[in-house]
């Protein structure tokens, strides 16, 4: 279980203890403790495991945290959670994840409409009584139906990072298994979705068969969905993720590969043109209509072939043209992970992060990287104590003495400035203009209508000092929608006015999407994909923003930090 796992189970009991109106000063060291847990850079169970439960050295956990502790390693929940359960349905916690709500607002509708679930909460708003509740309105009653379709969309779906470590987790254990020669991830991972429904593992190899009895015996399988010869299905984890595990043959391995891969749209259109050239293609293979002979099967790049395409990346197979310019040959030459040469978008202790510079810098120099940009928080963002002028003025003079004393890598002066309501930056521009980056981004009243938010973005678009637009739609994935607002024209003049847009590849944005990827692409926008991290692993992340830019069909001359360092410095020199 991951630090991310257990904070969320300490945070829900302490929304529970706030619905049932308990002591406050207990609720929040539930809170602090989940926080310490989420931000600590070191695993918990691993910490737990090795001193015997004694885990009060991390800031925030108490005796009674560390017995919770010891016992969410043990069996995955604790007694203090489980009372909870027992007078609240576990339904309830369905409802915190509905936004405008909150544990005082869902305590409310408990004890004046017995709100149990999300559809009790639905029917409410319906029928217009949630306006009649202590300060709740008809604007909230709008806001919390809306919270409840995008619930329901994403219900049962997870993040990419979360299907990426189930999936290494699995395949790890499968190799060790005797007689199994490959075993691979397919499905929308794969296809590196933001997020995922399920998980498809395809295995091969004479003991391929002990890879379904692996899963249906797990110890995290708490439903077996279907076991038969070749298939077996669980729910895994405390999460619930299915999981679909296939024994192949191995001369079937390519067509499954690319069977199982998806997306349904992208095979659909290739099925069909194989019926057309006399063949039949299946999760076996590829064979002749008549005589039903096998042409192609043990490879994806054999059956792309004998088709006549070049073999498409599994990041562009969504039926967006991929197939088109793969049988002419113009398939772009994606941007892979290797090509990075710096990120360009983190935090520190100085505002909300939880490293210090140096390490910052140290560990980034461990992965290779030739620059970095340290892009603390301005001024706007209050309870991150975000820089003001003169704190940014006092770091880029701090960054120029560390070059020049010597550094592993080249540092950048940046900021994350917050772009403000009426499109103004949060800092002055004096004081903006002696940073070597500088990011505007939003983090409040994304509740605008797209009117006044285009307007918003395009007249940041006019500061002199904003080189980079950071995670440019604010989607929260799973959460949060990213705001309205006229995107053509924004990237249209981000465009002009030569300001990035930034693939922000932490796992619960990577924002930008493919489709305003490869619209932005068209109108010439160059991009940066960073991090956006907040602690030294989150670096590690870069992988899932490279995903988002193949799958917007970007190579690596569209993205300016894939720049050697002496062109790279040209570039933020030149607007």
């Amino acid at each position: 279980m991951e630090n991310k796992e257990i904070a969320r189970l300490l945070s829900e009991t302490a929304d529970l203890m706030e619905i049932a109106g308990e002591d406050s000063f207990r609720i929040r060291s539930y809170r602090n403790a989940a926080a310490a847990i989420e931000s600590h850079p070191e695993r918990v169970v691993d910490i737990v495991r090795a001193t015997e439960g004694k885990i009060t050295g991390i800031p925030g956990v108490g005796k009674g945290i560390a017995f919770a502790l010891v016992e969410i390693v043990q069996r995955g929940s604790f007694d203090r959670r489980d009372e909870m359960l027992e007078k609240y349905p576990a339904s309830a916690l369905e409802l915190l994840k509905i936004q405008g709500l909150g544990p005082k607002g869902i305590a409310l509708l408990y004890q004046h409409y017995a709100v149990r679930n999300v559809d009790d909460l639905e029917k409410i708003c319906r029928e217009q009584k949630l306006r009649s509740l202590p300060r709740m309105g008809a604007k909230l009653e709008e806001k919390v139906l809306r919270s409840i379709e995008a619930y329901r969309k994403s219900a049962g779906r997870f993040l990419l990072s979360f299907g990426r470590r189930i999936a290494d987790e699995l395949i790890a254990e499968f190799r060790q298994i005797e007689g199994i020669e490959r075993v691979e991830a397919a499905g929308s991972l794969r296809r590196g979705k933001e997020t995922i429904g399920d998980l498809d593992l395809l295995v091969t190899g004479p003991g391929a068969a002990r890879s379904l009895d692996h899963i249906a015996g797990h110890a995290k399988a708490h439903e077996i969905l279907g076991r038969g010869a070749n298939k077996a299905s669980v729910r895994y984890g405390l999460e619930g993720l299915q999981v679909d595990v296939r024994a192949l043959p191995a001369e079937s391995f390519g067509a499954a590969m690319q069977y199982f891969t998806g997306s349904k749209e992208h095979n659909v259109v290739l099925r069909t043109l194989a019926v057309k050239q006399g063949l039949t293609l299946n999760e076996y293979g590829l064979f002749t209509l008549e005589g039903n002979e096998r042409v192609a099967g043990d490879s994806e790049e054999q059956i792309y072939q004998r088709l006549g395409f070049q073999w498409i990346p599994p990041e562009m197979r969504e039926n967006s043209g991929e197939l088109d310019a793969a049988a002419e040959g113009r398939l772009p030459a994606l941007i892979q992970l290797n090509d990075i040469r710096g990120d360009l978008h983190m935090h520190t202790t100085e505002t909300d992060g939880k490293a210090s510079l140096r390490e910052m810098v140290d560990a980034a120099a461990a992965m290779g990287y030739e620059y970095i940009a340290i892009t603390d928080h301005s001024k706007a963002l209050a309870m991150a104590n975000g820089l003001d002028e003169a704190r940014v003025v006092a770091f880029a003079r701090k960054v120029r003495e560390l070059n020049r004393e010597g550094l592993p890598l080249r540092l950048f002066s940046g900021l994350e400035c917050d772009i403000l309501r009426n499109g103004d930056m949060d800092l002055s521009e004096d004081a903006l203009a002696e940073l070597d980056l500088v990011i505007g981004s939003v983090h409040s009243y994304m509740n605008l209508e797209a009117a006044e938010a285009t307007d918003r973005l395009l007249r940041a678009l006019d500061s002199p000092s904003m080189r980079v637009m950071g995670h440019p739609t604010g989607r929260i994935l799973l959460q949060r929608d990213g705001f309205p607002f006229d995107f053509e024209a924004v990237s249209s003049k981000a465009a002009e006015r030569g300001v990035w847009l930034e693939v922000n590849a932490s796992p619960e944005r990577l924002d930008l999407s493919a489709p305003l990827l490869r619209s932005a692409k068209r109108k010439g926008v160059r991009f940066t994909i960073s991090t956006d991290s907040h602690q030294i692993r989150h670096l590690q992340n870069m992988q899932y923003g490279i995903t988002m830019a193949r799958r917007g069909w970007l190579q690596a001359g569209d993205v300016m930090n894939t720049l050697p360092l002496k062109q790279f410095e040209e570039a933020i020199a030149r607007r």
